[in-house]
């Protein structure tokens, strides 16, 4: 969500007046909705010197196995306590449980703030 700023009411009702404007470190930036699909990345420039990978879309994770990672395909979303219309529309968000190549798996990294994939397979 972006910042909307604080309220411009007191609880007693009364009106705020602004103490001054927005700053920049307060802006927010829309979520990136990561699709299940062919894949397609943006780099976003963050505060500093640092920059961010978001993954606009991917078809492969990184599945740990017992201490063993491979690299699978990613066929659906399962589930996604996140929110439910995520799975209709093959949204992985941290969390999500994705069926994959090697059977299904839960989504441990952010792949909206990371670019990448990573999941722990399920018994």
């Amino acid at each position: 969500m972006q910042n909307q700023g604080r309220s411009t009411r007191k609880r007693t009702g009364g009106r705020l007046k602004n103490v001054r404007k927005r700053r920049k470190n307060e802006l927010g930036r829309l979520p990136t909705e990561t699709q299940v699909g062919e894949p397609r990345f943006r780099v976003v420039d963050v505060r500093g010197t640092d920059t961010k990978t978001r993954a606009l879309a991917t078809n492969v994770a990184n599945v740990n196995e017992g201490g063993e990672t491979v690299t699978a395909e990613i066929e659906d979303v399962v589930e996604n306590d996140a929110n439910p219309n995520y799975v209709r529309r093959n949204i992985i968000t941290k969390g999500a449980v994705i069926e994959t190549s090697e059977g299904q798996a839960r989504v441990t990294s952010r792949p909206g703030q990371t670019g990448q994939v990573n999941a722990v397979l399920l018994e």
